[in-house]
């Protein structure tokens, strides 16, 4: 799976976003944990936290783009996966994407202000920061 970036072809330069508070049955491979989907052409770019996206730092694992229903959804997964609940809403703005780096502004009920996406290495797993001062805040 391609990670997102000018690399992966048509880029939506603002759109919807929800974060999904992902409960797991016992014995499931992932903990609980927040999703953080973006909505793009091709569907939503996913990623799970596992701590509130608005606490400032954390490893995202990037999952599968995931359909775009699930904006809107709540309730079980199915397969037993668990169930989602609705955590924010809103409106993002992608305001730098470079390869393995997103630059992200979040207009939620919650979720507010710039964020970054960086690729940590080759694998699925990204740094998520809160960028409060600099120039990726400016």
């Amino acid at each position: 799976m391609a990670p997102p970036g000018p690399e992966s072809g048509q880029l939506q330069r603002q759109g919807r976003f929800a974060v999904l508070r992902h409960l797991t049955p016992s014995g499931y491979p992932r903990p609980d944990h927040w999703d953080l989907l973006l909505e793009q052409p091709q569907g939503l770019w996913t990623w799970a936290l596992p701590t509130p996206p608005e606490q400032g730092t954390a490893q995202a694992e990037r999952l599968p783009d995931h359909r775009v229903v699930y904006l809107e959804y709540e309730g079980p997964i199915s397969g037993g996966r668990g169930t989602v609940s609705r955590w924010d809403q809103g409106h993002y703005r992608l305001l730098r994407a470079e390869a393995g780096e997103l630059l992200l502004q979040f207009e939620g009920r919650r979720l507010q202000g710039r964020y970054r996406l960086e690729r940590i290495g080759t694998g699925s797993y990204w740094r998520w920061t809160r960028c409060t001062s600099g120039p990726a805040a400016d």
